[in-house]
């Protein structure tokens, strides 16, 4: 699931059938970190915190109950910084949504991209659906940290994922895979995001290294 890697490790996009299914809207990478989804019945999208200005209506997304994406700690007493984690979040769940959709051009997951952004996400998407597989399992996203740039407008997230419990799942043959047991099932990522005219923090680039999460 990782989408682009800073020093392109194992568990880069350019990786085969494994898991990686951590940031959306990653760089040239493979579904070698996806948790592939299947058809669970899908549950109620957590609603956005209004982190944009009044009367932006934010699209509605919602994950099946086979793919289990949590978020730790993703609070701050900081509301401009919470704004960031607001959006960043509902990013990443488009993303695996449209991975579990096979939509790669969801509308959702342009919504919180830029141009460039969403371009990077739309390979990452498409590394599973080109491969006709789903993301299924349990993928924990923690320890975000947010730093706010001088001129308000740019934001930088960096946050850990856990794949230890997360698969890809063929959708015609059911084959489920997970990342090789030799592989750190942690992958430290760092997203670029820029606030849109409405107010909306969207990813501009992520990137990403397996095993780089503080122990």
């Amino acid at each position: 699931m990782a989408r682009s890697a800073l020093t392109m490790t194992a568990a880069t996009f350019a990786a085969t059938a494994a898991l990686l299914l951590t940031a959306c809207g990653g760089g040239d990478s493979s579904p070698d970190d996806i948790k592939g989804a299947g058809t669970g019945s899908p549950s109620a999208s957590e609603s956005a915190s209004p982190s944009a200005a009044p009367g932006v209506e934010r699209p509605v997304i919602e994950l099946p109950t086979s793919f289990q994406l949590t978020f730790e700690g993703w609070k701050s007493s900081d509301a401009k910084e919470q704004a960031v984690l607001n959006d960043a979040k509902e990013e990443l769940r488009a993303g695996y949504a449209a991975i579990i959709a096979n939509d790669p051009d969801s509308e959702a997951v342009a919504f919180y991209d830029t141009d460039s952004g969403h371009t990077q996400s739309k390979k990452w998407i498409k590394s599973y659906t080109d491969k006709n597989v789903t993301v299924i399992g349990k993928l924990p996203v923690f320890d975000p940290k947010v730093t706010l740039l001088d001129d308000g407008s740019t934001a930088s997230l960096g946050y850990c994922t856990n794949e230890s419990e997360a698969y890809t799942k063929h959708r015609k043959t059911s084959k489920v895979e997970g990342n090789p047991k030799d592989m750190d099932p942690e992958v430290y990522y760092l997203v670029t995001l820029r606030k849109s005219s409405q107010g909306v923090w969207q990813n501009a680039s992520v990137r990403s290294e397996r095993g780089e999460c503080a122990k």
